[in-house]
């Protein structure tokens, strides 16, 4: 039943930046091409399947600085919350490493001295912004000011997010500095260019864009390669300005810099985005090596194919310099590049925290939701075109209920007891019964549910397959076994159709197993069966074949679950604990706003010991689904505990490095989990559903921990 010859495919997601936790779009891009990859394996194919963290860049360094740590004990503390995720949603990745390890150090270097030697890095001195409290030039990111087309306040040094301009950091009025506060000033520096705008690279990549792997398969999606083609040519951009086509590429930044020292030019190091996708090739190194297995090797193989997954927000990064970085420098080139669209939530409503429309998978998992509802539904979404998908809560619950357990596990639940206690758990199938023909049927349609997983067309093929489940629901309904099991004259014809049943049952788990890899092991404990392959689709059960007990597989997907998984962030905590912060503010309703307390005296008021405080780390509280652990920084030369309810509507990492407000003077609270030291101060509305969001304060510019509030 394989469609081809077993492949030898190296596997790749993009890599996540390590200054947060997985959020729901790093999971969907996880799980197709784990299906994908699960799938390959079937077949029979050696695939090598790898991942890591992408660990450098300004926004790390500043972070693991406000948090008081190195940007390497930063990244660990980020590392060390990956495999609750990958496990959680059954996603077998065979090495996860990350772009801060020896290997990319080594490869990002020596892919740099090579691509020099083919002449296409170019030395250039640019004026950039330069803050001087900070004593560092300052990434786009990290500048602010007044927009120069819209005039809008606090907007960043790359675009408006209020009118979508575009424009150069030096472009904006009153621009400030994010870190400090200081108004930057211009500075020369010499920054290393990757010529992409040279001949070479404009003839070698308009090919590739528009060319096609070994197999005859093209590089990019249509809908792709058709938008890079637009980057070739002089085009508009949003402010009114032209682009020329392609440009140089910046690949490098001044100290201080977490990243990898460029190895002719100390002090200066590479931009993150050259060694990131370098990552792909560290962490199968590394993997490699811990097998002990030739790395230059194993990339020579003609055969190899080198297969990306990605979203479309990182499409030029991954088919412009990531293609040309590779043959420039005499490396292995992409033969796939997969891009994806982004998941939306109930009906393509934005996600936010606040609003109720995030889908936080931590959560998912804690309320005990199957994480194979999740892989299922998202198999009936994903195809193989670059376009958005949506998780619709209602849509959920019915696909899962209706696919796999009205379906799917009913054709099991039908038959197994029967076997169990009539026929001492004993298969009885005759090969040349005219009514195997409903199991031929079902074997038939193989090729091309096989076809349609390798082309990543999961909707179709999960239809497809629960086409088939609904024929063979249809021969359960026909043959109605639970009324020959009251006939004891009919006890052949009963064993014969179970059997039948759990045969096709089988076949279907097998089409099944790339999207639902833990039901597949417990089907095949179940049926006292070896790891299905996809070959095993053209065998049968063999008469007299015993199986175990059957256990219930599957349970439904409650309405409640689906409640608590969306709900709203709860109102501001009590004094012992901070309130979490709203996504975004919208104007208040004056239904949900509070009356005034009782009026007090300016003495009152000053009792109170409001402080700056740093957020110097924030951790979960293992054993509450509401409470954070925060460490404060209050400028006493000591740090504080304050617990907040906030887990609801914070992911702990988003808190890190941030200011707030203290009240320093409270009573410290014995908790459960141990004692507070405090409130973070915060706003919220009475009537949280007239008024959603909360929102915790958050000085502005140039506050220091241990300033009073006044």
């Amino acid at each position: 039943m394989s469609i081809s010859p077993p492949r030898q495919l190296f596997v790749t997601t993009a890599l996540p930046y390590a200054n947060g936790v997985f959020h729901i779009g790093h999971i969907m891009e996880y799980i197709q091409a784990d299906i994908w990859v699960r799938y390959q394996r079937m077949q029979g194919s050696e695939v090598n399947f790898v991942g890591a963290d992408d660990a450098h860049g300004a926004p790390i360094m500043i972070a693991a600085e406000k948090a008081g740590i190195t940007p390497q004990q930063f990244v660990a503390n980020i590392a060390a919350g990956r495999k609750q995720y990958l496990d959680g949603f059954h996603i077998a990745f065979d090495n996860w490493h990350s772009t801060d390890g020896p290997e990319n150090h080594l490869l990002a270097q020596q892919i740099y001295i090579d691509l020099k030697q083919a002449g296409l890095i170019e030395a250039k001195t640019i004026e950039q912004f330069f803050d001087p409290d900070k004593g560092m030039f300052l990434p786009d990111r990290f500048i602010k000011g007044e927009c120069p087309k819209c005039h809008a306040k606090d907007q960043y040094g790359d675009n408006c997010e209020v009118c979508g301009a575009v424009y150069a950091p030096t472009d904006l009025i009153a621009p400030y500095s994010a870190l400090t506060g200081a108004t930057p000033i211009l500075k020369s520096a010499e920054h290393f260019f990757f010529k992409l705008s040279d001949p070479r690279c404009v003839e070698f990549l308009e090919q590739w864009i528009q060319g096609s792997n070994s197999k005859g398969q093209p590089h990019l999606q249509a809908e792709v390669a058709n938008k890079v083609k637009e980057w070739f040519s002089p085009r508009k951009n949003p402010d009114g300005s032209i682009s020329d086509g392609l440009g140089d590429w910046d690949i490098s930044r001044d100290a201080p810099y977490f990243g990898i020292e460029i190895p002719d030019a100390p002090g200066k190091y590479f931009y993150v985005w050259l060694d990131a996708p370098v990552g792909y090739l560290a962490s199968l190194k590394n993997l490699l090596d811990k097998r002990g297995e030739d790395y230059a090797a194993y990339l020579a193989n003609k055969n190899l194919e080198q297969v990306h997954f990605i979203g479309k927000d990182i499409i030029t990064f991954h088919t412009l310099f990531w293609p040309a970085m590779l043959h420039f420098s005499g490396r292995k080139t992409p033969d796939n590049i997969f891009v994806h669209g982004f998941l939306t939530v109930n009906n393509g409503e934005k996600m936010s925290k606040s609003r109720g429309t995030g889908l936080d998978p931590l959560k998912y998992l804690s309320l005990g939701m199957n994480p194979e509802w999740l892989r299922y539904y998202l198999a009936t979404k994903l195809n193989a075109r670059n376009e958005d998908i949506d998780f619709n809560a209602e849509d959920f619950l019915l696909r899962v209920n209706s696919d796999l357990i009205g379906k799917y596990v009913n054709i099991a639940s039908r038959s197994a007891g029967f076997i169990a206690k009539k026929f001492n758990g004993k298969i009885r199938l005759d090969p040349h019964n005219p009514a195997d023909a409903v199991l031929q049927n079902l074997r038939d349609v193989a090729p091309d549910i096989a076809a349609l997983y390798n082309q990543r067309e999961y909707s179709k093929a999960v239809r497809l397959i629960m086409e088939q489940a609904d024929k063979i629901n249809a021969y359960v309904d026909a043959n109605k076994p639970w009324e020959l099991a009251k006939k004891p004259e009919q006890a052949i014809a009963l064993h014969e159709v179970c059997s039948r049943l759990l045969e096709a049952f089988r076949i279907l788990t097998i089409y099944l197993k790339p999207v639902l890899p833990q039901i597949a092991a417990q089907v095949e404990s179940f049926l006292n069966l070896a790891p299905l392959g996809w070959n095993d689709v053209a065998t049968a059960l063999p008469d007299g074949h015993t199986i175990q007990n059957y256990a219930h597989l599957m349970t439904r997907v409650e309405p409640p679950m689906l409640e608590a998984l969306f709900d709203m962030p709860e109102p501001a905590a009590s004094a012992t604990s901070a309130a979490p912060a709203a996504e975004q503010a919208t104007p208040a309703d004056s239904s949900a706003i509070e009356a005034l307390a009782p009026e007090i005296t300016i003495d009152d008021f000053a009792k109170i010991d409001l402080r700056i405080a740093l957020i110097v780390n924030c951790e979960a509280v293992e054993g509450s689904t509401k409470l954070l652990r925060l460490t404060l920084d209050a400028g006493e030369g000591r740090h504080r505990n304050v617990f907040s309810g906030i887990a609801s509507a914070y992911q702990p990492q988003d808190l890190i490095g941030k200011l707030t407000v203290l009240v320093a003077n409270l009573a410290p609270r014995k908790m459960k989990f141990g004692i507070s030291e405090g409130m973070v101060m915060a706003a919220s509305a009475a009537d949280e559903k007239a008024q959603p969001g909360i929102y915790v304060l958050e000085p502005g510019p140039g506050a220091q921990p241990g300033m009073r509030v006044r």
